[in-house]
């Protein structure tokens, strides 16, 4: 048997908060439970009877009655605070993970995995995956890059990103470039359906049905885009792409089209032609910088959303296929925003070629 507790003591203000505190339709239930233990200890009730009656422990009981006595009734409202979970890896030993990750690679293989790291440093492997969580690291992939040697590349530069966030006046500023060897490839078996849990699926196999080469001419100023489909991309396919430009743009407007250094802009044909047509001037990328021309990023946008699971019979169903998707784009075309000025350019190629020991 238990020693019957002696009655807490309340004041007329103690006893009145309490009271609200129950009655009240707004208080939480935890609240009211606690509320109710001291009102009843100062009763006189026995522990274990306000236990029973609260359906509640007299261990939780217990405590209730001893949080009151020190901190009175604001000792109720809030629960204590309690110590954290301790870690289970020092911040030494998580530091020796990161650094193994970071500046060694497995015996006979070119990268860690979180088993192979578990088992190197006897942990689980969700540990493992917590740590390369927390410090953002991802062993398993790997992106390429490529740095122009163009020893004219600085001035390319300011050029191709002056077009793009100063425009000339009385000017049209144009990304153009050439898609080739776009294939025709038709599915040896239909596609089976997107189901729920289960993506579209193709085959594996194609039959090829010929190629086309798509020229495209993005307006920085609204996003739309001059395009055709032609066989084949040699100066004389250009030329003939210049001339629809030339015919679906304002007579009144300078034209300068960004281009990059491929031979089929540069030809003795081409350099005539534009000796005959003045309003147009080429401004050349430097090399290895394709990512400069905004063109590209639509070339990305036709190849996901139109192309590359598409399934073609002929080269001339992937022809209306494209020029579907073209004049549907310039329906509603969004420009392509330039957001970096050259001297952020520079400074991020110069931090690349100083963390590869190189200089540009």
């Amino acid at each position: 048997m238990f020693k019957p507790a002696r009655p807490l003591h309340l004041d007329s203000n103690q006893q009145k908060r309490l009271q609200s505190l129950v009655r009240s339709g707004k208080t939480s239930q935890k609240i009211v439970r606690r509320a109710s233990i001291i009102l009843a200890a100062a009763a006189g009730t026995p522990n274990h009877a306000i236990a029973q009656e609260l359906h509640t422990s007299r261990p939780t009981v217990l405590r209730w009655r001893a949080r009151f006595r020190r901190f009175g009734v604001p000792g109720l409202l809030k629960d204590a605070t309690r110590a954290g979970r301790k870690p289970a890896l020092s911040a030494a030993r998580i530091q020796e993970i990161v650094e193994a990750t970071l500046h060694t690679t497995p015996p006979q293989a070119t990268h860690w995995s979180v088993r192979t790291m578990a088992k190197a440093h006897g942990l689980s492997r969700m540990t493992i995956q917590r740590i390369w969580h927390a410090h953002r690291l991802q062993p398993h992939r790997v992106e390429t890059f490529k740095l122009s040697r163009d020893p004219h590349f600085v001035e390319k530069l300011r050029d191709i990103v002056g077009l793009s966030l100063n425009p000339p006046d009385k000017a049209l500023v144009l990304a153009v470039d050439e898609k080739s060897q776009i294939q025709a490839l038709d599915r040896t078996a239909p596609l089976l359906p997107l189901r729920p849990g289960i993506p579209a699926r193709q085959t594996h196999d194609y039959k090829r049905h010929g190629t086309t080469t798509l020229f495209a001419a993005l307006r920085l100023l609204d996003g739309r885009v001059i395009g055709e489909c032609l066989p084949r991309h040699r100066g004389r396919e250009f030329i003939r792409f210049l001339e629809r430009i030339d015919r679906e743009t304002r007579q009144d407007l300078d034209l300068h089209l960004i281009v990059d250094n491929y031979s089929t802009h540069k030809t003795p044909q081409v350099q005539r032609w534009l000796k005959r047509h003045r309003r147009f001037h080429l401004h050349f990328t430097p090399t290895s910088s394709s990512w400069l021309n905004l063109v590209e990023r639509w070339f990305g946008e036709i190849t996901r959303r139109r192309i590359r699971r598409g399934s073609f019979r002929s080269v001339n169903e992937l022809i209306a296929a494209i020029n579907a998707y073209l004049e549907e784009h310039n329906r509603e075309s969004k420009r392509f925003t330039w957001t970096k000025d050259a001297k952020t350019i520079l400074r991020k190629i110069q931090y690349c070629n100083e963390a590869l020991g190189t200089a540009h």
